[in-house]
């Protein structure tokens, strides 16, 4: 298994961890607001949505991780390509539908991890 792959794998997961952060704990506080763009009303407001999705965000993580840990290189190969596809995936439809600046947070540091892991890098 590639080192560079193992890495952006590795940078993926925390970040998402720290959305997932940003997302179930830190939503209504000026960090959570200013992170997202939120007014306090609209962030009160919706706080027990971002939560669900943080939740999603910490399974995300949680499954990137898991995939540096597995002791078999072939299924962590395949866990890598699983889970970052699933941030690729959700990142584009994440800029497609809600955030353009959700393509290049999430679904680009995917991508590259994505094909780093493919090419065996």
């Amino acid at each position: 298994m590639g080192v560079l792959g193992l890495v952006t794998t590795g940078f993926v997961g925390v970040l998402h961890s720290y959305i997932m952060v940003l997302e179930m704990a830190l939503w209504t506080t000026p960090r959570g607001r200013k992170t997202f763009k939120l007014t306090p009303e609209f962030a009160e407001q919706t706080k027990t949505m971002a939560a669900n999705q943080g939740l999603y965000n910490g399974f995300l993580s949680a499954g990137l991780i898991w995939s540096l840990l597995h002791p078999n290189p072939v299924f962590a190969k395949q866990l890598q390509i699983f889970f970052n596809g699933c941030v690729v995936l959700a990142g584009a439809y994440g800029g497609a539908t809600a955030n353009k600046r959700i393509l290049y947070v999430q679904a680009a540091p995917a991508a590259v991890a994505l094909g780093l892991v493919l090419l065996g890098m």
